[in-house]
């Protein structure tokens, strides 16, 4: 049975990627990232009410104990958990008034869950993220460029990068929360992606190291035999991965809620961007060298 030929229809996922790329680009200029309170100053209070809670008599509560300026969104499968967030850090004393006013008016709840952030803890944490990510993609271009050589390096990197601002930009989309354990998500997904995309590479490297290719027509024929014959397993890894962050998102229960989400979504792409994105980035690039 002849399969289908993924290099030479490169061009077609690229303008998937790129138009992907460009609507998630503006999803997230428009409707921003919603930054927890690991990333920004302020106080971020999780509460168990119940479903159908109202959001404005639960501002009311707060305005009583002399706050204002609140933000109300629901989390949970039906909606019972209350995330306020305040732009502000909390004292102590305030932390007990809000327990007891939350105590007095829904008498059923939880004891909420309260962390406050001050402004320069929030920016030391902004930056760490930042920098754990670049570090992590500085070791990868150094580490595939010392096994394989810089073209596998860079196709690599970029395949990554596409694949962290998709998660993104979904993330923006749907405005959920993004914090510390978003950042363990997604430095998860870079190791596991790199690695599905190394393991097809490791294969087209074996084949460029024993065969002479002399045309564009050869390396397509090449890389696409690679990809084939690392589908199987590729396929196998996915679902696999799938499977186990999805159970982790349905059962892991609300504290790893975003956690889990964001490594089921970035698992499915970093895992498709492996076999559709990178290797063709390489071909493209390799092709430079040889004739038609």
């Amino acid at each position: 049975m002849k399969k289908f030929d993924i290099v030479r229809k490169r061009n077609w996922f690229f303008l998937i990627s790129v138009i992907l790329l460009v609507a998630g680009l503006i999803t997230m200029f428009t409707r921003g990232l919603n930054l927890g309170t690991d990333f920004q100053a302020g106080t971020r209070i999780q509460v168990q009410l119940g479903a159908g809670f109202s959001s404005s008599e639960l501002t009311g509560v707060f305005n009583q104990v002399g706050l204002s300026g609140i933000s109300i969104t629901s989390a949970g499968n039906q909606g019972e958990y209350a995330v306020i967030r305040l732009p502000q850090k909390i004292a102590p004393d305030q932390e007990a008034k809000i327990k007891a006013a939350l105590k007095s008016k829904y008498p059923n709840s939880q004891d909420p869950e309260i962390a406050s952030v001050d402004p320069i803890v929030a920016k030391e944490i902004s930056q760490k993220a930042f920098y754990a990510v670049i570090a992590a993609s500085i070791g990868i271009i150094l580490y595939m460029s010392i096994r394989f050589e810089y073209r596998f390096a860079i196709s690599g990197v970029i395949s990554l990068l596409q694949v962290v601002l998709l998660v993104l930009s979904i993330f923006a989309l749907l405005q959920i929360e993004i914090d510390l354990p978003f950042i363990a998500a997604i430095l998860t997904i870079v190791g596991y992606s790199i690695h599905d995309t190394i393991v097809i590479f490791d294969r087209i490297r074996e084949k460029t190291n024993v065969t002479k290719l002399k045309t564009k027509a050869q390396l397509e024929d090449l890389v696409n035999e690679s990809l084939w014959e690392t589908m199987n397993r590729s396929i196998n890894t996915i679902v696999t991965v799938i499977f186990a962050a999805g159970c982790l998102w349905l059962l892991g229960g609300q504290a790893i809620r975003n956690f889990s989400l964001a490594l089921l979504i970035g698992l499915i792409i970093g895992g498709l961007s492996s076999i559709f994105i990178a290797s063709q980035l390489w071909v493209s690039w390799r092709e430079r060298s040889l004739k038609g």
